[in-house]
């Protein structure tokens, strides 16, 4: 999600009700009151998702956990999610939550850790949890305040957590980045003892000492998995050294990568650069390189996310226009901006190309209260063609099929109506995911949402288990 980063530092200083960590952290039933810093407002809580639901008859809605106290204000987003095992953890603007997915029909809350920092993305390797701090904080602990970027001793960057435990996280180490961590994508070493995290970053201003222009890069952070309280910043290389897209009045300057999707099956990456597309060598995890470069100044404002088939031979990058506070899915916009834009994948190393095929764009048109743009998805791992669920936020989750690539189409959706009919709220599903045989959203507003796809095209996805799942590292499924 594009928010400025002048926009919201105040705002994560609302909140209230928080839980009381420091180094030791401790489970929702420990919770303690506590404030984030010395500007306090009035916090407004939200209620059960209200309204009604829309969705297609090969959809069942099998539960809905709401956001809980301390985490349910209109602040605290629930944005990206990581899987292992029967747990699932959903990053939020103030912390995370681990939810017990053992039972899908029933999802509980395990425990809820309050670190504030936004946006709170999320990858887990093995017992280690990885969370972006993308708003400037006075250090590095659960415990500290709210600061302004120009600050030269504000911190970002990623905090790193045991959870071995789910049920008691343990704040292990931390480390700085460049502008801090928007997203972050982890990318296992081919040696089994380490994890290499991408982090993406943006917004460069002459005024922020800790994020200086151009910022074409990303930072590269090595993590021993036998000594996780020593990570390292190996490198922070410039992806764009001609300098990336110049921008314009509809399209993003590019200064820095929203997020990043490896294929470490096939040495690649995607990489969604703002006003860029492109296509990452990663054989050396410590030296990715550009190996393909797009652009679509017609239709794309924001690059924002990226999700390869099971074979690596097609791309979908979204494109995020509006920052994911505006109304664009409606007829004023139309069917080609504010959508996906679907790629093959041609050739093989140096010589590789992304040709574009088409757009996809969810086919029901919402109201001018619904923030609703392309966001976060996932393959659904299908005996044959190729299937995708994905949020949109106030559009809700749509489940398509990009097998032939010039022509995607809707085969299921769910679809709440606005959050608030009397005004443009941010609310709706940030992430939605296939995880073993069920799709999970989690809702900005709305907590978590369980589906299920009862169809003929995608049921035998329901045999395919993964033991740990993040969806901006890829794995490859068995046909």
């Amino acid at each position: 999600m594009v928010l400025k980063r002048t926009s919201r530092w105040r705002a994560l200083g609302a909140s209230v009700g928080v839980l009381s960590l420091g180094l030791a952290l401790a489970p929702a039933s420990a919770a303690t009151p506590a404030h984030d810093g010395p500007e306090q407002a009035a916090v407004q809580t939200v209620a059960a998702p209200a309204g009604d639901v829309l969705k297609s008859d090969n959809i069942t809605h099998v539960a809905n956990l709401p956001k809980q106290e301390p985490f349910n204000t209109l602040e605290a987003f629930g944005t990206d999610i990581a899987f292992k095992g029967d747990h699932a953890y959903v990053g939020n603007y103030d912390g995370f939550v681990v939810y017990d997915i053992k039972n899908p029909k029933k999802p509980s809350v395990l425990t809820q850790v309050a670190c504030p920092g936004g946006q709170g993305d999320v990858s887990i390797s093995g017992n280690l949890l990885f969370l972006s701090v993308d708003y400037p904080r006075t250090n590095d602990t659960c415990t500290s305040e709210s600061t302004t970027a120009a600050d030269a001793g504000g911190w970002e960057g990623i905090r790193i957590f045991d959870v071995s435990n789910p049920a008691e996280p343990r704040y292990v180490s931390a480390i700085d980045t460049a502008c801090g961590s928007h997203t972050n994508t982890l990318v296992p070493d081919k040696a089994g003892k380490d994890v290499y995290i991408y982090v993406s970053s943006y917004g460069p201003r002459a005024e922020f000492p800790n994020c200086q222009p151009p910022h074409d890069q990303i930072s590269i952070i090595k993590v021993p998995l036998a000594n996780p309280a020593e990570p390292v910043l190996v490198d922070a290389p410039v992806l764009f050294p001609d300098g990336g897209n110049p921008g314009s009045d509809t399209v993003s300057q590019t200064t820095g990568c929203h997020d990043i999707t490896a294929f470490p099956e096939k040495d690649i990456a995607a990489g969604a650069c703002m006003g860029d597309g492109v296509l990452l060598d990663i054989s050396d995890r410590e030296k990715p390189r550009v190996i393909e470069q797009v652009r679509d100044d017609v239709n794309f404002a924001f690059w924002h996310s990226a999700t390869f088939n099971n074979e690596g031979t097609k791309v979908v990058f979204t494109d995020e226009l509006g920052g994911g506070g505006a109304a664009t899915c409606n007829a004023k916009t139309g069917p080609t901006r504010g959508a996906n834009g679907i790629y093959d994948l041609t050739g093989a190393g140096d010589d590789a190309e992304l040709e574009f095929r088409s757009y996809y764009k969810i086919p029901r048109h919402q109201a001018d209260t619904e923030n609703c743009v392309a966001h976060n998805g996932s393959l659904i791992p299908t005996k044959d063609g190729d299937y995708m669920v994905q949020a949109w936020y106030q559009g809700g989750v749509s489940v398509w099929d990009f097998t032939d690539s010039a022509n995607p189409k809707e085969i299921g959706y769910f679809d709440r109506t606005a959050f608030d009919e009397s005004k443009l709220s941010t609310a709706g599903s940030w992430s939605a995911y296939y995880y073993n045989g069920h799709i999970y959203s989690s809702g900005i507003q709305e907590g978590l949402d369980v589906l299920e796809i009862n169809d003929p095209r995608t049921n035998n996805a329901k045999s395919v288990k993964f033991a740990e799942f993040n969806p901006q590292t890829q794995p490859v499924y068995q046909r």
